[in-house]
Order: C-alpha cells, then structure tokens, then sequence
C-alpha cells in the first residue's frame, strides 16, 4: 500500500460486510477502498453532494473511456457528463461496472426461490438512502438508485456477450484509490453475498480512508 501522512486523514472507517457506508467527500481530498482479506465485492454508488440528482453514470463512464472495466486513469462521469471521481491508483487491476448489484429478485433468479429472503446491495442501499435528505429537503428512496460499480468484483464479459461471475481477482491489501473532482456523497454497499463463489462464499470487511 502506498504511504501517506497520516495526520492528513479526515475519515478511516472498517465496514462489515452486509453493511451500507454514506459519506461525502469533497472535491480534492482522496478516497481509498481496501480490501482487507481480498476478493470482497464492494458494490458502491456516488452523487454530487449539491444535486443527489447528478449521480454516476455507468452509461456515460463506459462510452467515453471505450472500455466496461475500471482501473487507474478511468474517469468516473456523472449522467450530466462531468467527471465525478478519477481513479488515480489501482492495485487490483480492474473493476466491474456493469454486473450490477444483487437483490431478491436476482439471488432468486441466479441461486434459488429460498434465497430471496437473504439480505442483499439493493436492501443496502435502500436502508441508506432513507437516511439521506435531498438538497430540496426529500428523502432518498429507490428512485435515485443507478447502476453502480462494483469495486474488485471480477465480471468478464465472453466474446459472445454474456456476463460470468467469476471467482475475485482481488488478494488481502489491496485498494482503489479515488480523486474527488467534485463534492459527492458516497454510497457503500459492502456485498454481503453468499451464494457467489467471487468472494469464496465468506463476505469479508473492508477499509474506507478520505484524506486531504
């Protein structure tokens, strides 16, 4: 892991996993994920932290960057078309930002009608957004979810165009690292998956620092 001072940290947090994380960062401070017992699928939203309604856009990352894998250099652009985030260290190599985030419906599709009930991203993400106000006073619900990246999550897309679940590419240390081009409110769903073999069916913590 790369050093830095760490009287400059603002914020170092442990999330469990099954856990949801909100937190703004603001425009020039650092943001790193690390995966503290590797291939963790930390499934992650962000939105400008001025307008909830300007939010990443996997639509608009994917076109201008030519590519549907994250790594460092890759600008994360918001659905107005200005870059939200750029990922400025990667230690992982790539990223998913279209398998999307599991759910009911999906660990009923991809595991079986039992599994619906077990908890998922989406229920993540939904507690999280009921706590967060809009900057027009309205609480956050549904209706302001997108598609989300999924950080150290191995999707690979085969040549004929399907998705695969693969087992993590990820290892124990290992981070993304983030500059906040703008204000934007985090939102963290830490997968609690455990039906996926990606994360060896044991989903771990992970480690969230902002710094200066």
């Amino acid at each position: 892991m790369n050093q830095f001072d760490q009287s400059r940290i603002v914020h170092r947090e442990v999330v469990e996993a099954g856990t949801p994380w909100m937190h703004e960062v603001k425009a020039g401070q650092f943001f790193r994920i690390v995966d503290l017992e590797g291939n963790q699928a930390v499934d992650t939203l962000f939105y400008n932290a001025r307008d909830h309604s300007e939010r990443y856009s996997a639509t608009d990352t994917i076109r201008e960057q030519g590519n549907v894998y994250l790594t460092t250099g890759s600008v994360l652009l918001s659905n107005h078309g200005r870059s939200l985030l750029t990922i400025v260290d990667d230690t992982c190599g790539r990223h998913d930002t279209i398998g999307g985030a599991c759910s009911a419906e999906s660990n009923t599709v991809r595991y079986a009608i039992e599994k619906r009930h077990m908890h998922s991203c989406r229920d993540s993400f939904l507690m999280a957004l009921g706590t967060c106000e809009c900057h027009h006073g309205k609480r956050m619900s549904k209706e302001d979810l997108s598609s989300n990246i999924n950080f150290f999550m191995n999707v690979p897309v085969s040549p004929e165009g399907h998705l695969d679940f693969d087992d993590g590419i990820s290892a124990p240390g290992r981070y993304v690292e983030m500059r906040a081009d703008r204000d934007v409110l985090v939102l963290v769903s830490n997968c609690p998956q455990l039906n996926n073999p990606c994360n060896g069916y044991d989903p771990t913590p992970v480690e969230m620092i902002v710094w200066e």
